[in-house]
């Protein structure tokens, strides 16, 4: 996929968002989880990542049932660990039923991260 192909398919994943990323982006938008940066749908190699926060490397994805025992994941995940990213991820359900300890999760992480 070319850079161009890429950015747009980013940009439609971004008018796209589930509701689970939604809820999930007012956590995160406007550095208000503890200062850091993050981006929505990040295009990182050939894969576009739902939040990104890069001075953390840290990629969080927000699973829905399709992604139960999807191979594919863990391909993506190797790829993204490999360039230098951490990779948490959560369903659906975790973030809309609690979208707080959500947070707190991605906050306890970025805590603890190296950089």
């Amino acid at each position: 996929m070319r850079a161009g192909q890429k950015r747009n398919r980013a940009r439609a994943l971004r008018a796209g968002m589930t509701d689970a990323e939604r809820v999930l982006w007012r956590c995160l938008r406007m550095r208000q989880l503890a200062g850091h940066r993050f981006r929505r749908q990040v295009p990182i190699g050939s894969y576009v990542a739902d939040f990104a926060c890069l001075q953390a490397r840290l990629v969080v994805e927000v699973d829905g049932g399709q992604h139960a025992g999807a191979r594919g994941d863990a391909v993506r995940d190797a790829f993204l660990r490999a360039a230098g990213f951490e990779v948490v991820r959560f369903w659906n359900h975790e973030v809309l039923g609690n979208p707080e300890a959500v947070c707190e999760a991605i906050l306890g992480w970025l805590k603890g991260a190296r950089r």
